[in-house]
């Protein structure tokens, strides 16, 4: 069937496309958990969510990019379906056919740089960089309650302990689990 596609000049869906989907799927769950919005005050708006995928994918990217095969292609699939995702999900709220690319390339490099953020706030032991990251991302600065950003700080790293713990196989299957927010944010 590949080669069929390839013969015809049409373009071949990746090994991982799949996969990729059920774990971006698994990302999207944890974002809508609804204490992240209800207690910690994000903004339930498109760009609060955006902000939420986007943390929860980073996760789990981060956590496949360096692990053994098939690890960087399931990231690399991860991505591919979240911009997917952003795509239709832009065409469903109507906007037009001519400025879909420029909107998901805006929202593309906004990912990156939250993701560029989030990496090098990671590697910081006290954990004050990722909420302070997690603060102008999340709340462009304007963190609704005292300790909002922090309790996200947490949740991110207990996330990433989580996400640590599961296996390379489970991954390969679409498998991924997050931890419930109000458990990961204490």
């Amino acid at each position: 069937m590949a080669a069929i596609a390839s013969f015809l000049g049409l373009p071949q869906r990746g090994r991982h496309e799949r996969t990729g989907f059920m774990l971006y799927g698994a990302s999207v769950a944890a974002a809508r958990d609804p204490y992240l919005y209800a207690v910690l005050g994000v903004p339930d708006t498109l760009d609060g969510r955006f902000d939420l995928v986007g943390l929860h994918a980073f996760l789990l990217i981060r956590r496949l990019r360096h692990a053994p095969a098939p690890g960087s292609a399931l990231a690399q699939a991860i991505f591919d379906a979240m911009f997917a995702d952003m795509d239709i999900n832009l065409r469903e709220l109507g906007v037009g056919d001519m400025s879909i690319g420029k909107r998901v390339r805006a929202m593309w490099e906004a990912f990156h740089g939250r993701s560029a953020a989030y990496e090098a706030a990671m590697g910081e032991p006290d954990g004050t960089a990722l909420a302070d990251a997690i603060a102008r991302n999340v709340w462009r600065g304007e963190v609704p309650g005292e300790g909002a950003a922090a309790a996200l700080a947490r949740l991110a790293r207990a996330q990433e302990a989580h996400l640590a713990g599961q296996t390379m196989d489970a991954f390969g299957r679409g498998q991924a689990s997050f931890l419930r927010a109000e458990e990961g944010a204490r």
